[in-house]
Formats: structure tokens, sequence, C-alpha cells
């Protein structure tokens, strides 16, 4: 290992640390978005009517059911 090593960065990891340097609110900006889609409440009643609602599909499902051929 040569004495002046410098770890290796690549470019999309440099691109990122100076996106952060720029805009140093971005990370919460990133958890607000997150949390607007994805860190949700379930409805526990709903989610268990939807499986109770489904219907199993078949194995073959371009197969009509009264077709033998």
């Amino acid at each position: 290992m040569p004495l002046f090593w410098k770890p290796y960065k690549s470019d999309i990891t440099q691109f990122i640390d100076e996106l952060k340097a720029k805009n140093p609110t971005l990370e919460q900006e990133q958890r607000e978005g997150r949390s607007l889609l994805w860190d949700r409440n379930l409805d526990r009643q709903a989610q268990s009517e939807y499986q109770a609602a489904r219907v199993a599909q078949q194995a073959y499902v371009y197969q009509t059911k009264g077709s033998s051929d």
C-alpha cells in the first residue's frame, strides 16, 4: 500500500456528497416526502374486508372454466 494512499470514492458518491453539501435540508425533505406516501396507518377493517373478498386465481389464467381441450 502506498504511503499517500487515498480511499476511493465513486463518482456517484462524490455527486451525492456535493448535493448534500449544497442543500443541507435534503435528507429532511426526503423523509417528509416519504412520510406523505409510505408512513401511514393502515385501516385494519378495510384490509380484512379486502382479504375476505379476494377471489382465488385459477392455475392457468387464459383457460376458460368449461374448456378441456
